[in-house]
């Protein structure tokens, strides 16, 4: 069985990212499910994991060049991971320890600082621990967790492609 080269690699992350964001516009639009401020901070993450599998895929480096957009995607990942995680323990708190719901982003970008939307962005809201979705008793949150964590990891494979 041969690997596929680094570059089909990374065209493959960016399909995957880009089916991930796929999935999360249509279940804004079509399934009614509106998000929450840590939801597009890692819709905001996917974007930054596939914009580099695009950059990696189009600049189709040599073997230094592959390692630093591996070592970046995988940086990104984990980034997005630390989102998803911090979401994934939102939804696990008892009730009282939940912090308040706030405005909706909208409204925050409109009328507040933009570092205080920024902070409400990355650690959360009352709206971060509700559970609208389950599949295989896993919530959305958590499927991304698995899917930034995959990601870095693909990503960090490309390491020891980029020797071929």
């Amino acid at each position: 069985m041969t690997i596929p080269s680094a570059r089909i690699c990374f065209v493959l992350g960016f399909l995957f990212c880009a089916l991930l964001l796929a999935m999360a516009l249509y279940f804004q639009f079509s399934g009614g499910l509106e998000p929450c401020p840590l939801c597009i901070s890692q819709r905001i993450m996917v974007l930054a994991v596939a914009l580099v599998f695009l950059a990696a895929a189009l600049h189709h480096p040599g073997a230094a060049g592959i390692r630093a957009y591996a070592v970046l995607g995988t940086v990104m990942a984990l980034g997005g991971a630390s989102v998803s995680a911090r979401h994934v323990w939102l939804m696990h708190l008892p009730p009282e320890e939940v912090p308040e719901c706030g405005p909706g982003l909208s409204y925050m970008l409109r009328n507040f600082p933009l570092g205080d939307t920024l902070k409400a962005m990355l650690s959360g809201t009352g709206d971060c621990a509700k559970v609208d979705w389950t599949f295989l008793g896993l919530s959305m949150p958590a499927w991304v967790l698995i899917c930034f964590l995959g990601l870095g990891a693909f990503s960090l494979l490309q390491w020891w492609n980029a020797e071929r």
